[in-house]
């Protein structure tokens, strides 16, 4: 059996957390290519399965991806699938989530070609500070935290007059928890909870990727944290729920991502379906987990 892990052409060389899935496949009598998902000489035809891992440079080609995800979907297994793929890599899948009844940060919605005044936001939902990220983005990119004081919100406003004629961008209130605490993720495979971590930034910083200097450990959630992560994953697979094509099967791999409040309590800040990082290091058994479950959705488990 042959299977592809879809990458980017420029993948970073400390990139290696995915060794264990490649160890794991190769244990398990399969061939793993690595093509780069716009290389347009693979036939992707020649592959039992695709699985989206390292394409880490689709954001600023979000449209040529989705596409891209269709057409491979077409001719041979997508994991995820393609329609998971343009649902979740527009933002506003949070909208869904949020409708469903998973806990998060309120948002404004800053649609393309819209000409919001920042100060006048900030003043109506009484935010002392804001925050402002792409719906199309990863690893920080375009992303402002600002004071709700005239030098912060000038900063601010120049920022969405900026980006705001190219993309759309949320706005919300700036959690300086993070600074503290860090974020933390729920890694699932085939909808079980496999581990946690908490990704902590250097002091003073709210970027929690390690391109930034953060650092990641193991997490033990609480029974009530547990409990919003898995609702939030357990909706994926929900028939007639936020997830398109969902037949009541989890997807093959989820990640999510969830700020703590003031009160110390969580909400979802991110539902990563298409190429999270899965923290490998921090479980490699989970390398042979999601190698198994693959097999499985091949039929040979």
């Amino acid at each position: 059996m042959r299977i592809a892990l879809a990458t980017c052409r420029q993948l970073p060389a400390w990139e290696v957390d995915d060794r264990c899935l490649h160890a794991a496949l190769a244990a398990r009598a399969v061939e793993v290519a690595q093509p780069a998902w716009d290389d347009g000489t693979v036939d992707w035809r020649s592959f039992a399965a695709v699985l989206i891992r390292t394409t880490w440079d689709y954001q600023e080609r979000r449209e040529a991806f989705v596409a891209w995800a269709a057409r491979a979907g077409a001719v041979t297994r997508l994991f995820n699938p393609a329609a998971v793929v343009a649902w979740n890599t527009h933002k506003s899948y949070l909208r869904d989530l949020g409708a469903a009844g998973v806990p998060l940060l309120p948002t404004v919605w800053l649609m393309r070609g819209d000409r919001p005044d920042v100060g006048a936001l900030l003043r109506q939902h009484g935010w002392d500070a804001g925050f402002l990220k792409p719906c199309v983005g990863a690893t920080a990119r375009q992303t402002l935290r600002f004071q709700g004081d005239a030098r912060g919100i000038a900063s601010a406003q120049a920022h969405v007059e900026q980006l705001l004629p190219h993309e759309d961008l949320m706005l919300q209130p700036y959690l300086r928890t993070v600074e503290r605490r860090g974020e933390w993720s729920a890694i699932f495979v085939a909808g079980e909870l496999s581990h946690c971590v908490r990704k902590i930034p250097v002091p003073g910083d709210y970027r929690v990727q390690d391109d930034f200097g953060a650092r990641d450990e193991p997490y033990v959630p609480t029974a009530a944290e547990r409990q919003l992560a898995e609702h939030a994953a357990a909706l994926l697979a929900r028939a007639g729920g936020p997830c398109p094509g969902a037949d009541g099967r989890p997807l093959l791999y989820a990640r999510t991502d969830c700020l703590w409040l003031l009160d110390g309590s969580s909400v979802l800040s991110e539902l990563e379906a298409v190429e999270p990082s899965l923290f490998f290091r921090h479980r490699p058994a989970t390398g042979g987990l999601l190698a198994d479950a693959l097999l499985a959705r091949l039929g040979r488990g």
